[in-house]
């Protein structure tokens, strides 16, 4: 069975570049970031996850010509050219690395060439080059990859015996006075009588009276 090599293709021209020599290995990273909050009195800040950084790809590619006895740069600039400005896009090509099962959609970030080998004139005939690929990827592209939901926020609280809207509102809410939005929510008539066990929602704040179109904050 023939041995498959790794081919870089670019999406913009449809032309391939075809790897002579396999990687040894590849590194795929992805990682988040996230927001501290410093809240006074906590043993640790608060984290809020802020936005997901690109996938990147990363690998070293071997690239050999002494056997041909020409310059190595002849092979290593189809590969570095792909880091170049494309006149109709005015941006660097998009590109789909393929090799056996691993598609990854990308563009070319970095490339930092090593000249190992040299004939007697000085021209190089071997290099190694880092590589680096960036995921590409667009607002259309992750509609589609991701379905988002509305995040829900929503709370609930099981009466217990003898509670009222007011001590309620006081627990979740910092403020008694705000049972208005619990009761409204709730479609409650009698704030004072409520049931153990009965289950409320409690909205967020501001809330909107649906009726009225009020604000209550």
């Amino acid at each position: 069975m023939a041995l498959e090599k790794a081919t870089i293709i670019n999406t913009d021209t449809a032309e391939k570049l075809v790897v002579r020599f396999n990687p040894e290995e590849y590194s795929l990273n992805r990682d988040n970031n996230f927001a501290q909050a410093a809240i006074p009195g906590r043993s640790a800040p608060l984290l809020q996850f802020t936005h997901g950084n690109l996938r990147t790809l990363e690998m070293e590619l071997l690239f050999d010509t002494y056997e041909a006895l020409r310059d190595v740069r002849d092979e290593t600039g189809k590969l570095t050219r792909l880091l170049d400005i494309n006149p109709a896009t005015h941006a660097p090509p998009v590109l789909l690395f393929v090799w056996g099962s691993l598609r990854f959609q990308c563009v070319l970030a970095r490339a930092a060439q090593k000249f190992v080998l040299f004939l007697a004139t000085g021209e190089p005939v071997r290099a190694r080059i880092q590589v680096t690929f960036n995921e590409f990827t667009n607002g259309a592209l992750e509609a589609k990859e991701i379905k988002r939901e509305t995040a829900d926020f929503t709370r609930t609280h099981v009466v217990v015996q003898g509670e009222t809207l007011s001590a309620i509102a006081a627990a979740t809410y910092g403020d008694p006075t705000l049972w208005r939005p619990l009761a409204i929510r709730n479609a409650i008539d009698a704030p004072r009588a409520l049931a153990p066990g009965q289950r409320l929602v409690v909205p967020r704040l501001p809330f909107r009276d649906p009726e009225s179109g009020e604000v209550l904050q």
